[in-house]
This record gives structure tokens, C-alpha cells and sequence, in this order.
């Protein structure tokens, strides 16, 4: 079944109104964002992009029987023929792929006539509040050490659709690679994996079956990278011994150029691989990496390193598969304009309160002699306001606090440059960017990262980057929140 019309019910019976009241070619423009990043986070990762956009480019396939079986009656009948042959024909603006994303900024604009706008609400929020919810996991587990991460969720994924797409989400915000075949396939990166404990106890459960299956496994993977298993029974007393006898009956020594390593997946994980670590350089396997897993996160991996463990890779599942802490993200999907009129939901709560209009957010950077281009703000405008104008003339400009006016920030002409985060990358319902594959949105993460500082991207109480918007938005925010009230404490029913 096609994902486009992986949907609430409400969409379409929405859509039937627009379409009866003559609302339906009315020219719509939606903004998805989010209001807080999980855990206390700084911000969030962009992933899902791409698939966002084949969801939009198959809407429009399918029969007008298929639309009968929700939408069942005769008073139907014409809508259901109308979205039968539905193709959607606005544009799109998104960031891209591994963006580095603060609260309240467009991570997708979709412009288009009304019903093929918010028919896409659903699925696109399926999509994005999965893959964000994952990458933003992933960005801060790998920030938790500078040791590879690999991703080995999938058995705990919600799906298969969830453990291959979350794997990609993963691989984009830092990690190595990741267990998953499909994703390997798909997305054209690596797939790695070890050995489970079933392996070990297949060849008899005893220490001697321990030896054997090693010898076994070495012998059927020469030429590929080789990581045992050793704490099936016991780690030092047993398990780190048959993996040296194993590799050194095979001819496996620190000449093998393909890698090898033993894996720790139960007890103290410090202890046990420092104690690893001292009987491997004793016995001369001071190449042999150690390979940490069990129920590893960002706080277990940072106070392993806090330890001294001698880990030199790292595999994490549920954490990072499910975002175990924080399974739901919270992107929303709003109405910021129509028919060239901004509009917005008013909420008593200000983290609710939305920003209406067309926007487009800038990120401005400074160049340090001695730390490079280092990001220093963004900026949210109206398209065309008179900040946005002045932005992208290099004029001097002031940026003001939207909660406390009396913080500002002034960059002066010359002294900064900047990019937009949004690009657009539908034209009248066809793409018109070129893709760029998961190696690019990985680099492309990396890159973005490293221009923040180190108080903005470490795990615990990060120092808040600078997040405002144009007067001109919050003016225009004000002044149709002041009209409401006015008309709300004026309404009366006669």
C-alpha cells in the first residue's frame, strides 16, 4: 500500500469541506516544526527528507474505489473521483538532510493549493518525527565518545519500515554503520555484524565448543574483518583465551589487515576491557580491538570513557532504534498562511504560539582567526521583509530576543556571512534539486556540527545557541494576536 495515504481520516474529511465550499484551489502554505528538542537537547538532526518527497510524488495513484472504502456514499462520489487523479502540483522548501535544526524553525514549507497541502500532514509527520527522533538520538550517542558507533537496533525497531529508515537516520547523524542489510542495500553504505551467543553455544555448550566455534568462524570469514563473542560463558577466564588461541592457530596477528577484535556484551564493561586490553598487549595482540555492547546510551558510553574502559568501538541498539528515552518526537504541521493572509493557532501557552506567514530562517557566521567560521545566530524572517533584505544585501543588522527585547546582538556589514536553511525542492510537484546520497548527508552533518562550539554541542546543560525572528514576524505575530484577543473579549452571542 502506498505510504501516501498512510492517513488520519480527518485529512480527507477536511478536504471534503474545502472541496464543497469552493476552498479547495485556495493557495495554502504549511510549516512543519518543532516546538522543544528531546532530552533537554540543544536541537535536532534533519532526516527524511527524500522520502518525504517520494510520498508527495505518489499521491494521486490510486482508484476512486480505494478513496470508497473510507469515504463511502453517494454524497462522495465527486471528491472521491477528484482524488483519484489528486497529483500534487505546489512546491516545497526543506532543509536539507543532517541540518542542524532549533525550535520554531520551517524544517519543511509546503505551498499549494489547500487539499493537497493538508492531506499531506499525516504521512509527512510519520515520516519526519521517526527519522528526527532517530537521528537526533544517534547525533547525541556518537557525541558521547570519540570512538566509532555502530547502529544494531533493528530487532527493537517499531517495524521493518522503522529499522531500516532509522538506520539510515542513524548512519546521517554520526554513526559508523549499522547492522542492517536493507538499509546497507538501499542506501548503498555498509552493513557489519559479529556473532550471536547461539553461534558460540551451536558447537556444544562447553569451553572446548567455545574454541571450536571461533576456530570455525575465522576459518569461514579469512579476508573480512573478524570480532568474537568471548562472554558467552566467561569473559577472562575462558573467553579472551580461546579467541587468542583461535587467532593464533588461524595465523590471525596484528598483521591481518582486515581487522580483528573480540566483543563485550555482558558484566562491567570498564573492568572487563581493561583487564582485556592487558592480557590482548601481553600476548602480543595489541591490535586486536575491543567491541563494547549491552544496552549502551550517551550517559553509559561517557561514563565508561570517564572510567578509562579500553574500548575502541561501540554498538548500540534500542537507545538508538527506538529513541528509548524519548520515542516521540515532536514535529508539528500547521497552517502559517492562505491565499496570501498569515494565519496562526493562539495558544495561552508561549511555547505553542506559532509564527505565521511565508519564512525563511538565516544562519549567520563569523570568521575566528584562530577557530575558523563559527556559527553564531539564526534568524527567522518573512520572505522579503525588510531583515531579510538587509541580510542578504551584507548590511548591518540587530537581532533581538523574541521573549526579552532588551537582549540583542548587532553584526556589522562585513563582518559576517550567512546561508539560508531552506531550499526549495519541489517545483510545481517535481523535484528540482539533485540528491545527494547518505555519504553527502553524513558529511554534510559533520560539517554543520563542527562549526558550533563546544558548550553548544556537549550532552548536559549545553549553552543555548542565539534563536530569533525578525521584527517585522514578530510584529506581524503581535499584531494579529491583538486583533483576537480584541475580537475574543468583544464576542458575544445575541
Amino acid at each position: 500500500m502506498d505510504i501516501s495515504y498512510c492517513s488520519d481520516k480527518y485529512q480527507y474529511t477536511m478536504g471534503k469541506s474545502f472541496f464543497d465550499c469552493g476552498k479547495k484551489d485556495s493557495i495554502a502554505i504549511f510549516n512543519m516544526f518543532y516546538r522543544k528538542a528531546p532530552e533537554n537537547n540543544n536541537w535536532a538532526v534533519v532526516s527524511g527528507i527524500d522520502e518525504v518527497m517520494e510520498m508527495i510524488e505518489n499521491l494521486g495513484n490510486m482508484s476512486p474505489d480505494f478513496f470508497e472504502k473510507f469515504l463511502p456514499g453517494e454524497e462522495y462520489r465527486d471528491f472521491r473521483g477528484y482524488l483519484s487523479s489528486m497529483k500534487f502540483t505546489g512546491n516545497v522548501y526543506a532543509m536539507r538532510e543532517g541540518e542542524i535544526v532549533f525550535p520554531s524553525q520551517p524544517v519543511i514549507t509546503v505551498e499549494a493549493p489547500l487539499i493537497e497541502a493538508q492531506v499531506l500532514e499525516t504521512p509527512l509527520l510519520c515520516i519526519m518525527n521517526h527519522q528526527m527522533a532517530v537521528a537526533t538520538k544517534a547525533s547525541r550517542v556518537c557525541r558521547a565518545t570519540d570512538r566509532p558507533v555502530s547502529e544494531f537496533g533493528s530487532r527493537r525497531a517499531h517495524g521493518p519500515w522503522a529499522a531500516t529508515y532509522g538506520a539510515k537516520a542513524a548512519i546521517i547523524a554520526g554513526c559508523a554503520n549499522t547492522s542492517n542489510i536493507l538499509t546497507g542495500v538501499m542506501f548503498g553504505c555498509s552493513s557489519t555484524g559479529t556473532m550471536a551467543h547461539s553461534y558460540v553455544t551451536s558447537f556444544g555448550c562447553s569451553v572446548e565448543g567455545e574454541h571450536e566455534a571461533f576456530s570455525t568462524y575465522i576459518k569461514t570469514h579469512k579476508n573480512e574483518p573478524l570480532i568474537l563473542l568471548i562472554d558467552t560463558y566467561d569473559t577472562l577466564k575462558c573467553g579472551i583465551l580461546n579467541a587468542m588461541r583461535a587467532y593464533r592457530e588461524n595465523g590471525i596477528d596484528d598483521s591481518y589487515q582486515y581487522g580483528y577484535g573480540v566483543r563485550l556484551d555482558s558484566g562491567d564493561l570498564a573492568y572487563l576491557s581493561i583487564e582485556c586490553r592487558k592480557i590482548l598487549d601481553e600476548n602480543g595482540f595489541k591490535k586486536c580491538k575491543i567491541f563494547a555492547t549491552n544496552s549502551l546510551d550517551e550517559y553509559i558510553i561517557s561514563d565508561l570513557e570517564r572510567q578509562g574502559a579500553k574500548i575502541d568501538s561501540y554498538g548500540v541498539g534500542d537507545a538508538i532504534a527506538t529513541s528509548k528515552t524519548n520515542p516521540c518526537f515532536g514535529n508539528v504541521y500547521k497552517l502559517v498562511q492562505l491565499d496570501g493572509m498569515p494565519v496562526l493557532k493562539r495558544s495561552e501557552d508561549k511555547a505553542k504560539l506559532i509564527n505565521p506567514g511565508f519564512q525563511i530562517t538565516y544562519r549567520i557566521m563569523k570568521n575566528d582567526p584562530e577557530k575558523g567560521e563559527i556559527y553564531k545566530a539564526d534568524v527567522t524572517c518573512l520572505r522579503g521583509d525588510s531583515l531579510s533584505r538587509k541580510i542578504e544585501a551584507g548590511e548591518t543588522f540587530t537581532i533581538c530576543d523574541e521573549y526579552d527585547r532588551y537582549k540583542f546582538k548587532t553584526f556589522e556589514s562585513g563582518s559576517y556571512t550567512v546561508h539560508a536553511l531552506q531550499h526549495q525542492v519541489m517545483k510545481d510537484g517535481k523535484r528540482c534539486v539533485q540528491p545527494h546520497d547518505i555519504f553527502e548527508k553524513k558529511e554534510y552533518y559533520n560539517n554543520t556540527l563542527r562549526h558550533f562550539s563546544p558548550s553548544e554541542r556537549r550532552l548536559i546543560n549545553p549553552h543555548y545557541y542565539k534563536v530569533d525572528i525578525s521584527d517585522d514576524l514578530y510584529n506581524l505575530k503581535m499584531t494579529i494576536i491583538d486583533r483576537l484577543v480584541e475580537e475574543i473579549n468583544n464576542f458575544s452571542i445575541k
